[in-house]
């Protein structure tokens, strides 16, 4: 049973904080209904008495709500788990009541919670699927269905990964299965009281690794701080002890700075006639227990946050301009997440203002929607599967493919049905789904064309590359940040935006490296899913190729020989004529920056009465003179062919070679010697000397160079020439 509650009333586990509980309507206390209450008088059209709460609690989300399925749905539960009793020794059915109570509070529509009531049924007593179907429709069992498959499902490190990635796949299909999932878990950790030490915190701790992560990203944050506050009472009692007693320390101070500074909220947004409910949300334990861990001693306006709730969007930019300008903002505190929302839905302005006494008071400001949605999540979004009549099959939403349709579902969900497709294996799945629950914050980078992507904290380009493109990522050669190049490896931060350079070779192939930088699942299993069909990789089969061909040299770069089989220049080739004023004079144009027409050159004698020429604009002209090296006047004669040294800068990609030498050959220039460096972080480095027909040829076969898909500079060399000249 998936019930495994004992008797609360040695729980060690707190009740949630006031802020919780929906005013005006008390939570019923199931605990203490006894069996008359549970079994009281009931015809076949009168609602029991049982549900009475719950109906009320549907009704104020729902009020032209059918309530007849969830009267039938409680009679068939009611007589199916009569006589199973909780551990507890409560009658059983005060489960499936509590665990529905809970989603209705939340907003669950109709189907959820008929669902709800019946999700043990199936596996704890007689009741069939097929019983299930025909009495409340196929949506209705579908639903029960994945709740039953979950209850099989170990969720610890122990668990079976294949099994583990069904139950994911099945919450995939419906996030009304995982709803459900979570809120019995809530029920289940409500009533964990008698149960054995060790036994308790194995639950906990599965709730801590799993289970809450999950409801993070489902958005239901009502039933996830809760969650958190259950699985830190048990995992670490006396860290929970001395928050609690902060809390209750505060609550009995005279003056409450937020009490003050809502009030001051409230003025400053009744004179601007903007209409608004400000309220106090106390922080939850974990909340202030991370709090007071990194402030120390919390001061008084630390122990919860202003609310604002407004009636549009517009209103919430409204009441932000008015907070800013009447009071003092902390802006370093402001975050945009309703132009840009949470992967989890969540859409909310937030900011801080400060007193002249130090207290910083944070403000939430959202719609009354907004809250509906922060608090409940895929919850509150009613049935995801609803559409026009017209458009309804069998009672359920498809696709022209007879799919399952669902608009609204979150995109981790969307993108996590994704994973689970590419993994190679079950376990593989399982350890990158593992990884991306513990990472618990996201950031937003923006695409050139306007778009958004949402990434976990410390996303790198890579991550971004395959969050855009998928596999077709694999052809990713770099990447602009904020319009500056970067590698792949490039860590993100929030707000920044993102080109990718998309290289055009369809044989393209993701590096071994990119595993490295690599934090999202979708980017992890398409590399890894690559690598496992490509167990030799191609970039290594190329360098040993281009090895075996050409020879290694001993600094680490390749030498590659022409293939005219060229010598390679001796240091006095000069193919323009250099005229100076100096009688029998040798030159030689210097190496570290390879002059040639028309730059502005200049000179210099060394050894052997040699004149060396160099760039004006050259760091060894620089040096020269500030040895009080005597320049000599050099000029340019007339000229034909010439050699220069150019160097390419290019993102590592299969090919990349053969294209710069075809696209230099075609400008009708010939390569003495070329050198390419061993690649460093994605990049490589392409060094060329080249003899040129003439010097006006050189902008165009520069400009040609670039033009090669992944080489992003090409410039004239620029070598830090020796000390002796």
């Amino acid at each position: 049973m998936s019930a495994e509650a004992t008797n609360p009333a040695v729980s060690p586990a707190p009740a949630p904080p006031p802020a919780h509980r929906r005013k005006g309507r008390p939570r019923i206390d199931l605990r203490r209904l006894g069996r008359a209450a549970l079994l009281g008088p009931t015809t076949r059209d009168r609602m029991p008495d049982a549900i009475s709460h719950l109906a009320d609690a549907h009704r104020a989300h729902h009020p032209d709500a059918d309530l007849d399925p969830l009267r039938r749905a409680y009679v068939l539960a009611e007589s199916s788990h009569r006589g199973q009793m909780r551990k507890s020794g409560e009658p059983y059915i005060t489960h499936p009541l509590a665990v529905t109570l809970i989603l209705a509070e939340l907003g669950a529509e109709t189907t959820t919670l008929t669902a709800s009531l019946l999700h043990d049924t199936v596996e704890d007593t007689d009741v069939t699927l097929d019983q299930v179907r025909e009495e409340f429709g196929a949506e209705v069992c579908y639903i029960v269905d994945g709740v039953t498959k979950l209850e099989k499902v170990d969720y610890g490190a122990a668990a079976e990964p294949e099994t583990f990635r069904k139950m994911l796949v099945a919450t995939g299909n419906d996030v009304r299965v995982m709803s459900i999932k979570l809120a019995d878990r809530l029920h289940n950790m409500r009533t964990l009281g008698v149960m054995r030490p060790e036994k308790q915190e194995r639950i906990a701790k599965v709730t801590r690794d799993v289970l809450i992560p999950l409801a993070e990203r489902l958005g239901v944050q009502a039933l996830k701080t809760e969650l958190e506050d259950l699985v830190f009472a048990i995992l670490h009692p006396e860290e929970y002890r001395h928050t609690r007693a902060l809390i209750t320390e505060n609550a009995a101070r005279e003056n409450d700075p937020l009490a003050e500074i809502s009030d001051e909220v409230r003025g400053v947004l009744r004179e601007a006639g903007i209409q608004a409910e400000v309220h106090i949300r106390p922080r939850h334990f974990v909340s202030m227990h991370r709090v007071s861990r990194k402030r120390g001693q919390p001061r008084g306006s630390d122990f919860g946050r202003l609310l604002v709730l407004v009636a549009e969007d517009a209103d919430c930019y409204a009441v932000l301009g008015e907070l800013h300008t009447c009071l003092t903002p902390v802006v370093s505190e402001f975050k945009d997440f309703i132009a840009v929302p949470k992967f989890n839905l969540y859409q909310s302005l937030h900011t801080a203002v400060a007193r002249g006494d130090g207290q910083v008071a944070e403000v939430l400001i959202r719609t009354h929607q907004m809250h509906k949605v922060a608090e409940a999540g895929v919850v509150a979004l009613g049935n995801p599967y609803a559409a026009p009549v017209d458009e309804q099959t069998d009672g359920q939403r498809t696709d022209g493919e007879g799919e399952r349709v669902d608009p609204t579902r979150p995109g981790w969900l969307s993108r996590l049905l994704d994973w689970q497709e590419a993994a190679p294996d079950a376990d593989m799945f399982w350890s990158t789904l593992r990884e991306d629950l513990a990472q618990d914050r996201e950031i937003t980078v923006f695409r050139p064309d306007g778009g958004t992507l949402g990434l976990p904290e410390g996303a790198s380009c890579v991550d971004a590359a395959y969050a855009q493109y998928g596999e077709d990522a694999h052809a990713c050669i770099g990447a602009r940040v904020n319009g500056r190049l970067a590698t792949l490896s490039t860590v993100l931060k929030d707000g920044d935006t993102v080109q990718l350079l998309m290289g055009q070779d369809p044989a393209s192939e993701p590096s071994r490296e990119w595993l490295e930088h690599a934090h999202t699942p979708a980017a992890r299993i398409a590399i890894q899913r690559w690598l496992a069909t490509h167990p030799s990789p191609a970039a290594d089969a190329g360098q040993e190729e281009r090895e075996e061909r050409d020879g290694a040299r001993k600094d680490g770069t390749t030498a590659l020989r022409p293939a005219l089989d060229e010598p390679a220049p001796t240091s006095d080739t000069v193919g323009a004529v250099v005229v100076v004023d100096r009688p029998e004079a040798t030159v030689r144009l210097a190496g570290c920056c390879t002059p040639v027409p028309p730059d502005e050159v200049t000179g210099f004698a060394v050894r052997g009465g040699v004149v060396t020429v160099h760039r004006v604009e050259c760091a060894a002209v620089t040096r020269m003179k500030g040895l009080g090296r005597p320049e000599i006047e050099v000029r340019w004669g007339d000229t034909t062919e010439f050699r220069v040294t150019l160097v390419a800068e290019s993102f590592q990609r299969p090919h990349l070679l053969a294209d710069l030498t075809e696209a230099i050959a075609l400008e009708g220039v010939d390569i003495v010697t070329a050198t390419v460096e061993p690649p460093t972080q994605q990049r490589v480095r392409h060094t060329y000397t080249l003899q040129l027909p003439d010097a006006a040829h050189l902008p165009n076969l520069m400009r040609a160079m670039r033009n090669v898909p992944g080489v992003y500079d090409v410039g004239r060399a620029q070598h830090q020439a020796a000390a002796t000249h």
